[in-house]
């Protein structure tokens, strides 16, 4: 199963935020959105990734003036990314290995998507369940 096949039919565009922005104004979206972390843009590419993590890294770094500092002065950066023919597993492997939550899929320098951990773990049960149906059919019409 590939990355492509996963995120496929999403309709929901993607939030992100620019290198310039207020680390503030990022974790509001952050808090907004219910969501644990945001691409980051710099002239129209991603330069890496901004995540709960990042605040509080940063707060325990240099307190509460870390708000009005720019986005790209704390994000986790280089973003390590994935193509959209990239495998499930695979994927699942590379954040296991990095210690990440997030990916963003590029395809060349454009975004097309973003995983977390969550969406790919709930993807593959998903799959294993369906697939274990699929046999309990087969065994029962057997």
């Amino acid at each position: 199963m590939t990355i492509a096949r996963m995120i496929e039919g999403r309709d929901a565009g993607i939030v992100s935020c620019d290198v310039a922005d207020k680390v503030g104004d990022a974790v509001r979206i952050l808090a907004e959105r219910r969501i644990g972390a945001l691409p980051v843009f710099k002239d129209g590419k991603v330069a890496g990734i901004f995540s709960e993590r990042d605040v509080v890294y940063q707060l325990a770094a240099g307190g509460p003036a870390m708000m009005d500092r720019p986005v790209g002065d704390v994000m986790t950066a280089p973003a390590i990314t994935v193509e959209p023919s990239s495998g499930v597993l695979d994927a699942l492997g590379l954040m296991t290995r990095r210690r990440i939550r997030h990916l963003p899929v590029v395809e060349g320098d454009v975004l097309v998507g973003f995983v977390s951990i969550g969406d790919l773990v709930k993807y593959r049960i998903d799959h294993i369940v369906a697939e274990a149906e699929a046999m309990r059919n087969y065994i029962q019409s057997a």
